[in-house]
């Protein structure tokens, strides 16, 4: 992706945040020149990878496939001494035409809930022992109703309407279309991006940037070590 697609990506989000009322934490708006004056106080930002991502999954069509989100708060399973929160948050923001393609997390649990703005649907499937989709019914949890769908069954939410993911249930995420782009809350275990992805599609997880204008924000695997 390129730096300045990146820029404005994130200037789109902090707005419609905002006009949905949804305050982003101080750290959020920090410059890169704050960045490189920030000391170990902050380890706890970087080391849980904290902040702002924005990705197009490596395929180069951000307005197609691919999203931007925070991680407002998260633990740390192999440093759990050091950072023992269970849980993790994010807000993940998504324009009409874009996609997030299908996936599951091996350990995560996650409710992805429709925070504002338009409607999302989430397609789901079981996984096989060998990862394909399994063509089974898909037992499903949204707002205290437990109910079986069909396998590969498109599940509408609404602002305000959630559903809870397993691990090892495929999800994906597409924007429905004439709603208007959408706010969307994620409430989890501990999330790990490196470890914990698994694509239907072999997918890069980060994207590689073009430098053509300099950061806005930093990304929140960018951050530089402490200065102390």
């Amino acid at each position: 992706m390129k730096r300045s697609e990146i820029n404005s990506a994130i200037r789109r989000m902090e707005a419609f945040a905002a006009k949905h009322g949804f305050a982003l934490p101080p750290f959020c708006g920090w410059t890169p020149e704050e960045w490189r004056q920030k000391n170990r106080e902050f380890d706890e930002i970087r080391d849980n990878m904290l902040g702002w991502d924005v990705t197009d999954y490596g395929a180069g069509d951000f307005s197609r496939m691919g999203f931007s989100l925070v991680t407002i708060r998260n633990g740390n399973f192999s440093r759990h001494e050091l950072y023992p929160k269970p849980y993790a948050e994010k807000l993940l923001y998504l324009e009409e035409g874009q996609y997030s393609p299908m996936h599951f997390h091996w350990n995560k649990m996650e409710d992805i809930i429709n925070r504002g703005g338009g409607n999302v649907y989430i397609q789901v499937y079981n996984s096989t022992p060998d990862e394909r989709f399994d063509r089974s019914d898909v037992l499903l949890r949204c707002d205290g109703r437990s109910f079986t769908v069909p396998a590969g069954t498109r599940i509408r939410l609404t602002p305000g309407e959630s559903i809870s993911i397993q691990p090892s249930l495929y999800h994906d995420f597409n924007v429905e279309t004439g709603s208007g782009p959408v706010l969307l809350g994620e409430v989890s275990m501990c999330n790990d991006d490196v470890h914990d992805n698994r694509f239907y599609e072999p997918l890069g997880r980060f994207s590689t940037i073009e430098e053509d204008e300099p950061a806005y924000r930093l990304l929140c695997n960018e951050y530089p070590a402490a200065k102390d």
